[in-house]
């Protein structure tokens, strides 16, 4: 187990020492985003009823069935002890006050490359946020016991994140944490069928990246999703996360970019970036992004800037196949 027991320590005492508590996450927030800042305020407001627990945070619709957010405002954060799960950068924060409160926390599984915080529980072997929040629980047992809705959260966090443990970020103290989870009374087998299952539209939206994947050199594909396909196919920026995934199951492609055109704002598009073997997180903090070796996020600011990533992703793959 990877956890550092001073540290564990140090943050069940300030939990302790805290009257308000203010979990924050990650902009554009996905199942692990929510399942950690959701389950640890379960766990923290079971254990600790006295204690005013907030998540703070916008709303996302296709995952409000996780749980609600709390409003807060600048006075909540006067000697509030402030966390924040799952989130690698200080610019991706989903609520600009995160750094007012009295004592700051940092918890999450993405490379460290943005320190932050007066103490950090920073875990890149970890396959999720929530595995993280799991394993703090199971080691602090009665002082912080797991509780049926907090696993129901972590659960669906850590299944999102491995995409239902298939991804290779998936260890053994992974199944170790599910297995903890799944003893607890929730519909385990519900949360994996919700990420399984696709409605219509995403079924025949995914026909069409089938259709119109663009292959390149070097195992390389991309495929550019304009704000004109993704009215056509009645699809949301969120609910095209069901094809990130695509590109890989394909025999031969080792990288793959997806690029979602935007609708307003600097930036001209979104780009999700995944690999089978070719480090990429790199290249995603070239274009103003950054993220897990194999699985980042960027942002390409002209058509001209989009193009020269996949050049880049090209240039990153036939690198990687060289050195093998």
């Amino acid at each position: 187990m990877y956890l550092e027991k001073e540290k564990v320590e140090a943050f069940y005492q300030a939990i302790q020492d805290a009257d308000t508590i203010i979990i924050h996450r990650h902009q554009r927030p996905d199942p692990d985003a929510l399942g950690s800042q959701l389950g640890l305020k379960a766990l923290i407001e079971h254990q600790f009823p006295e204690k005013r627990v907030l998540a703070a945070g916008t709303t996302t619709k296709g995952l409000a069935w996780m749980g609600d957010m709390d409003p807060v405002i600048d006075e909540d954060y006067r000697e509030a002890l402030v966390i924040v799960t799952d989130t690698a950068n200080q610019p991706r924060v989903d609520g600009e006050l995160f750094n007012q409160g009295q004592k700051l926390i940092k918890i999450d599984h993405h490379p460290n490359e943005d320190p932050y915080g007066d103490l950090e529980m920073v875990y890149p072997q970890a396959s999720a946020a929530s595995e993280i929040i799991a394993l703090i629980s199971h080691t602090l047992k009665d002082r912080l016991p797991m509780t049926d809705l907090a696993a129901q959260r972590l659960y669906a966090g850590i299944l999102g994140d491995t995409g239902r443990f298939l991804f290779n970020s998936t260890s053994a103290t992974t199944f170790q944490m599910a297995a903890f989870l799944i003893n607890y009374d929730f519909d385990a087998y519900a949360l994996s069928d919700r990420f399984n299952t696709l409605t219509k539209a995403q079924a025949q939206f995914q026909g069409y990246v089938y259709d119109h994947l663009v292959f390149e050199e070097a195992a390389v594909a991309h495929i550019t999703i304009t704000q004109d396909i993704l009215k056509e196919y009645g699809i949301t920026e969120e609910e095209s996360n069901s094809v990130v995934g695509i590109p890989g199951r394909i025999e031969g492609i080792y990288s793959w970019v997806i690029f979602i055109e935007q609708a307003g704002g600097p930036v001209r598009y979104r780009c999700r970036m995944r690999s089978k073997g070719p480090i990429i997180n790199g290249l995603a903090s070239q274009y103003d992004g950054g993220g897990h070796p194999l699985a980042s996020g960027a942002n390409a600011y002209s058509d001209e800037e989009k193009d020269q990533l996949v050049q880049d992703l090209i240039r990153v793959a036939t690198d990687y196949s060289q050195n093998q």
